[in-house]
């Protein structure tokens, strides 16, 4: 009997594995790089983010990251976060999962512990509990938190949204204070500790092949076909 393709389970069920980090850390880089490899070892890889995923979360994602002259309330700003990951986690993770493929998605719940839960001082008991039931309940197999210094990151993200002209729609965290990319950070790191098997830190300093080889330390274990040469 032939194995199954790179990332299916014996059982049939696919993989999860969710990109986080501060702004400007090369999340989607490092994520566009990791399902180029594993498509060629001829696995069903789907691409996804969050929020935006869905129809309802682009409407969501503009609402969230446009800058605004009116501070959103932090709980207002969890609660749309969640309402896209619910519809996301239905319409497109799990049906995916479900048939076997690899869900590579560009944050998830960890960013609203970090950010909400953290950077904006909720604490991360209340986003755990608007996570309980199904359908957001889905834990991923594997969590790479690219970790780079706030204020390099920040930077390199401000220089990508004027570059992109995308600073007047999707600036709005880039706009935020140190401080707060600081706390975001440590809420990263605490996360980590917490759950030191599923959530991998890796290093972003550096040229985007040597970040490249982190990442592929970080999930080699699940999938282990993957290889170093391009």
């Amino acid at each position: 009997m032939s194995a199954p393709p790179t990332g299916i389970r014996s059982g049939g069920r696919g993989y999860f594995v969710t990109f986080e980090g501060i702004e400007g850390t090369g999340k989607t880089t490092q994520l566009d790089r990791l399902a180029r490899r594993l498509r060629g070892t001829g696995a069903d890889v789907v691409v996804t983010r969050e929020p935006g995923g869905t129809a309802l979360g682009r409407e969501l994602r503009t609402l969230l990251l446009r800058p605004s002259a009116e501070p959103m309330s932090p709980f207002a700003e969890l609660l749309l976060y969640v309402t896209d990951r619910a519809q996301h986690l239905t319409e497109v993770v799990e049906p995916a999962l479900e048939r076997g493929a690899i869900v590579l998605c560009d944050r998830y719940k960890e960013a609203t512990l970090a950010y909400q839960g953290y950077g904006r001082g909720l604490g991360v008991e209340r986003v755990h509990d608007l996570h309980r039931h199904p359908p957001l309940d889905r834990v991923p197999d594997r969590t790479v938190v690219l970790e780079l210094d706030p204020v390099e990151s920040v930077a390199r993200a401000s220089r990508r949204n004027e570059e992109t002209n995308v600073a007047a729609t999707e600036g709005r965290f880039e706009q935020e204070k140190l401080e707060f990319h600081r706390r975001v950070l440590a809420g990263y790191r605490a996360l980590a500790a917490d759950d030191p098997e599923r959530i991998r830190i890796v290093d972003a300093s550096g040229e985007p092949e040597e970040v490249e080889r982190r990442v592929l330390d970080a999930v080699r274990d699940l999938f282990p076909a993957l290889r170093d040469e391009p």
